[in-house]
């Protein structure tokens, strides 16, 4: 899935005026798909900005389930890896 394809599918909970995913990794997008099939679910969930700043991720939520700290980390585990590729 491209970051297109996911703000697309996830375009309901994309907060106005945002940009949403901004990552072109196939990987990071295919976990944040995961996190995000449960967050919808939750009422009022929104999101603003996936990105990567200053070398590491940065994920903008509202109403999540108190686990974006580890969607954050994981990206990050990812983005480590591929740097020392």
């Amino acid at each position: 899935m491209t970051s297109k394809e996911f703000n697309e599918k996830y375009k309901n909970y994309l907060e106005e005026g945002h940009y949403g995913m901004s990552i072109e990794d196939p990987i990071i997008i295919a976990i944040c798909d995961v996190f995000f099939g449960e967050w919808i679910t939750i009422s009022d969930f929104k999101y603003s900005q996936i990105k990567i700043k200053l070398g590491s991720s940065r994920v903008y939520c509202k109403n999540d389930d108190g686990y974006l700290w580890l969607l954050e980390e994981c990206i990050n585990a990812i983005l480590k890896e591929k740097k020392n590729e």
